[in-house]
């Protein structure tokens, strides 16, 4: 039985259509049933603990219950908060590695996103500068941590998916050689996730979601995840091979053609990026030009 888990003021929620509940408030009263596996507030506790999760959402199907509230009222925030790394691959897909000028690389190409650029759906988007970029991606949480993962074991490790925007700031990305691909998309609030984190089994093929970016209304990207260069259960693998993956890390799985860089068409203060995944959602994140960042050789 799958959920769907937000994130309400630091506090995990499950959400059902419009409406949104409390998981906390949800395990107390239903302790008696869940025995030892009780939550509290954090979001981090929550997707430590997806069986749990499941038993909630599947109560709020068979008892009908007074939700906390419509998430329509309420800011969400990143519904992974705190993860311990944030992983990113560049060109993973065909078309994108070529608008870029690039062949398909013949092994992943990673970087890092710090954790602290990440922010909910509907956040600003601040920018320091005028290069700055768009690129929607499926973002993938690991649940069970693990080492050298299989790649047939790999979706079981995974607690679900979210949308995400790998934004940039292409002229910081660029202004070294090589270049500074972490610091340059790591500003603040350069990574909207959500709107929420939806676990696989509700999703119609996990392994083929369209994904889309719009600007003011004009769709600029337009893709589908089955069109990865490496999917995620390579991606998983690959990564696990390096480093033990922890419950929370994140996996930024790369964007596909249509970037704004590609075509010299920069987000500008006032734009509105809308971001949507097939089976997971929509966010809305407002660009806002708020200063200029450090510049060299300027």
């Amino acid at each position: 039985m799958g959920f769907r888990l937000a994130n309400v003021a630091d506090r995990a929620v499950l959400v059902e259509g419009d409406e949104y509940f409390d998981v906390a408030e949800l395990s107390d009263e239903l302790s008696a049933e869940l025995g030892d596996g009780r939550l509290g507030p954090d979001p981090m506790q929550a997707i430590a603990a997806p069986g749990v999760l499941a038993d909630l959402s599947a109560a709020l199907r068979s008892i009908g219950r007074v939700p906390t509230g419509s998430i329509r009222d309420v800011v969400l925030g990143p519904p992974v908060p705190r993860p311990q790394k944030v992983f990113a691959i560049g060109l993973n897909y065909d078309a994108h590695a070529k608008e870029n000028g690039r062949d398909p690389s013949t092994s992943p190409v990673v970087f890092t996103k710090f954790p602290s650029c990440l922010v909910g759906p509907t956040h600003d988007v601040e920018m320091r500068g005028d290069g700055c970029d768009y690129e929607v991606e499926l973002v993938v949480v690991i649940g069970r941590g693990g080492k050298d993962i299989a790649p047939e074991r790999a979706w079981d490790h995974v607690v679900g998916v979210m949308a995400g925007q790998d934004i940039s700031d292409r002229p910081a990305q660029m202004a070294a050689t090589p270049p500074h691909f972490s610091l340059g998309k790591s500003f603040d609030t350069f990574g909207p996730t959500g709107p929420v984190l939806v676990s696989t089994d509700l999703l119609a093929d996990r392994d083929d979601l369209r994904v889309t970016t719009a600007v003011n209304g004009e769709v600029r990207q337009d893709g589908r995840t089955s069109d990865m260069i490496f999917d995620v259960p390579t991606l998983i693998s690959f990564l696990s091979h390096i480093t033990t993956l922890c419950t929370g890390d994140l996996i930024f799985t790369g964007t596909p053609e249509g970037v704004g860089v590609a075509q010299g068409r920069f987000l500008a203060d006032g734009d509105v990026i809308t971001t949507t995944i097939e089976g997971i959602g929509t966010m809305t994140n407002r660009c806002v030009r708020v200063s200029d960042a450090m510049r060299f050789g300027s």
